[in-house]
């Protein structure tokens, strides 16, 4: 059906309305989850919907756009969006913004935060893409690891949409993206992970500092990737070690397979960044066995 659901109710996608004054529009103060959903024997699914709105709860929290989200009958909406939509592979946009202006720079007690869902039917990514891998090229803008909202699916992705609109000029998939201390931060709209001996590589995410490096180690602008946190768990039942860390360029170019993650195409495969081939050049077999993995969860109402 042509409805989206804003704010409590369903509406004609022609007559969703936010004001201008909302904080979402005047200065980019909101936060968004991206979704593979679907019906599975009519019913709705939505993949990793639990991690999905806890990150949404924990970065809210934390960056005061709400102190607390109702997250049980946020993500029934998502659900009855699904069902309404009945699409039966489908991609969810949840957007929260920091609603009325006036009341947020006052610092008002209590203020409702704009909340927004859409369905739409799920990308279509060419199979070309997995079976034979994509070329990433190197991204100029850095993340700021000091930066509070980096590590935060925030409103604000303009730079990361410029860095791959260069990329997609050069004829490139993605951007591989590095904080300013030139370590791995992930592409512009995915996380990464590296196999290098056996072993599963991925940077630290922001909420792993202290586990990983200890009090006092460096905030990550990494964003915490639900994708990535389900590749990891895989990748343990595959027998593989598991590594967050630092990540330098040398580790990039020098790794076996390199792939992003994300909730829109699962596992993506990268062949080569820039001009250096990755590995043999070739699918390797970690990416494939993890790419399969996921399009059978995606396939099964298990996988929810």
């Amino acid at each position: 059906m042509n409805e989206v659901w804003l704010n409590g109710a369903f509406v004609a996608r022609d007559d969703a309305r936010v004001s201008a004054f909302d904080a979402g529009f005047q200065h980019g103060v909101g936060l968004f989850e991206t979704m593979r959903a679907g019906l599975r024997d009519a019913e709705p699914f939505v993949f990793q919907l639990e991690e999905h709105l806890a990150r949404l709860e924990r970065s809210a929290t934390a960056l005061g756009l709400a102190g607390t989200l109702r997250t049980g009958p946020l993500g029934d909406a998502v659900l009855s969006a699904v069902a309404r939509a009945e699409h039966d592979a489908a991609r969810v946009r949840l957007t929260i913004t920091g609603g009325d202006l006036n009341l947020l720079r006052a610092g008002a007690s209590r203020h409702d935060p704009t909340i927004f869902i859409d369905v739409q039917p799920a990308t279509a990514y060419p199979d070309r893409m997995f079976e034979q891998g994509v070329v990433v090229a190197i991204a100029d803008a850095k993340a700021n690891p000091l930066n509070p909202i980096e590590g935060h699916k925030t409103l604000n992705y303009w730079w990361r949409l410029r860095e791959l609109q260069t990329a997609g000029a050069k004829g490139a998939a993605e951007a591989l993206v590095f904080a300013a201390s030139n370590h791995l931060a992930g592409g512009c709209v995915s996380n990464a992970l590296i196999v290098k001996d056996g072993t599963l590589i991925t940077p630290i995410a922001r909420t792993e500092e202290q586990d990983v490096g200890g009090k006092g180690a460096m905030p990550s602008p990494v964003l915490p990737g639900t994708t990535r946190a389900w590749a990891l768990a895989q990748a343990v039942d595959m027998g593989l070690g598991i590594q967050r860390r630092m990540v330098t360029i040398e580790d990039v170019l020098d790794a076996e397979e390199l792939m992003l993650t994300n909730s829109s195409w699962g596992v993506l495969p990268v062949v080569r960044v820039e001009r250096k081939e990755i590995g043999s050049g070739a699918v390797g077999e970690v990416a494939r066995t993890l790419r399969a993995d996921w399009l059978r969860a995606m396939s099964s109402s298990a996988g929810d």
